[in-house]
């Protein structure tokens, strides 16, 4: 039989041990933040009927949907995001579920898009949605609750941008290009990959708009300054539109409520060129940035969508959440130095080269993994200075040596590979003292 050549898909990779240990750390962070809220776990189906999918998030995302006929004859789709299997959850269960829902998932998605950083056909996003009630203190709180998670996993410095689609919605209806608003709405989401010229043209060429038009429009989308500025500016300007005016005393209200909660004036900004390319958005739009390397993207966006459940029940189910890019979070901290990697989680491996003791062995190392040390017993009896080679090839800090000597004496050996030092420590089945030793000398190692 011919040998099949190992290969994986373009878009898609394989995880080795260290970049999953990353990975699931950044996780674990989330959902200790995410539940720190009130935020319930949720999970969902990969795939989903082909409608429940379709016409969600725009052309463009129909067009990167993964979809086929199933075994049965039925048209599936592979999920492009977590919020639409969301709106069909809690359209499904909300009987069961009861209103406001706050959930939390981590799920992965898929969508057929050009491979390029941070960006692959097969990703992981961390949701946080609340269902069920239009007030912006829920608004406000996704902007609180995005602060917290990325100063709980240490990404650097950041800022928040906010934007709201009413205030768009009612300039692009003062201009009379209210039915061309989804395809001005993406052209403007491009602006920080192509540019004022490349967005212009955009508009011009495949929307139509005249170049007045144009020109108005991203005069508006690129107003800078403090949110208080721009939300003075912007209110005499747009007191013709009561759609721009709801939109705008949103936006205030949102602003100052962050605040409020702990979100800081330097890591909060008002960005009127924020369109998010899906179609469900309906007010408050979020995304954030790593100030250290901008060209990146967004790494955790999201915004309100009030209609979105609507398509599968006559219930009124408004939502707003957001969604942290976890692979594009890592390869942004990867690029910058910022992503801290080992290939193991043990601390400890326990030496085993006399299989007379291999029953000690074993009963130390579970005495010591209850008392929260992670211990891994090497499998075969080799020579202890293959065992070492091991623990030094996958970084285990510490190794626990004990031959007939040392059990002789009641004693064991503890070695820190980095330092070459041996520290001799009493034996007993139960591990109290390994396990305070350790646990000290780990709690110094974290804090250095």
């Amino acid at each position: 039989m011919a040998t099949i050549q190992p290969r994986t898909l373009q878009g898609f990779r394989d995880f080795l041990p260290d970049a999953m240990l990353a990975r699931e750390s950044i996780m674990d962070g989330a959902r200790a933040v995410f539940r720190s809220f009130g935020f319930r776990p949720i999970d969902t189906p990969a795939l989903e009927y082909l409608d429940i999918l379709t016409g969600k998030g725009g052309e463009e995302t129909d067009r990167q949907l993964y979809r086929f006929e199933d075994h049965g004859g039925r048209q599936v789709g592979m999920r492009f995001d977590l919020t639409v299997p969301l709106a069909r959850y809690v359209a499904q269960h909300i009987g069961k579920l009861g209103v406001p829902f706050k959930r939390y998932h981590l799920g992965t998605v898929w969508r057929g898009e050009r491979a390029q950083r941070g960006r692959y056909r097969e990703f992981m996003q961390c949701d946080f949605d609340t269902i069920g009630t239009s007030s912006l203190v829920a608004d406000a709180e996704i902007v609180i609750v995005i602060h917290e998670l990325l100063r709980a996993i240490d990404v650097g410095p950041f800022v928040i941008r906010v934007n709201n689609r009413k205030v768009l919605g009612g300039i692009l209806a003062r201009h009379g290009i209210e039915s061309d608003a989804a395809s001005v709405l993406r052209a403007l989401d491009k602006l920080p990959k192509i540019g004022h010229q490349g967005v212009a043209a955009e508009l011009h060429d495949q929307v139509g708009l005249s170049s007045a038009q144009s020109d108005a429009i991203l005069e508006f989308a690129e107003r800078s300054g403090t949110p208080d500025t721009i939300l003075s500016q912007l209110a005499g300007q747009v007191r013709d539109s009561e759609l721009a005016c709801q939109g705008l005393e949103e936006l205030e209200q949102v602003v100052h409520a962050a605040r409020a909660g702990g979100v800081p004036a330097d890591r909060l900004e008002l960005d009127l060129s924020i369109a998010r390319g899906l179609d469900y958005y309906t007010g408050t739009i979020y995304e954030t940035f790593l100030v250290d390397l901008p060209a990146i993207g967004s790494i955790c966006s999201g915004g309100r969508y009030d209609d979105l459940a609507g398509l599968y029940t006559r219930e009124s189910l408004p939502g707003v959440g957001a969604s942290l890019g976890l692979d594009r979070l890592l390869a942004a901290l990867e690029e910058l130095g910022r992503l801290q990697t080992r290939p193991t989680p043990t601390q400890l491996l326990v030496a085993y080269f006399d299989p007379h003791h291999l029953h000690d062995y074993l009963q130390l190392a579970t005495a010591v993994r209850r008392r929260g040390i992670a211990v891994e017993v090497y499998p075969e009896p080799k020579k202890l200075k293959a065992q070492l080679k091991y623990a030094d090839r996958q970084h285990i800090p510490w190794v626990l040596i004990a031959g007939e000597r040392e059990f002789a004496e009641g004693k064991c050996q503890v070695k820190e590979l980095a330092t070459g030092e041996s520290h001799l420590l009493p034996w007993t089945p139960e591990g109290r003292e390994l396990a305070e030793f350790l646990t000290d000398r780990l709690a110094g190692e974290a804090r250095s």
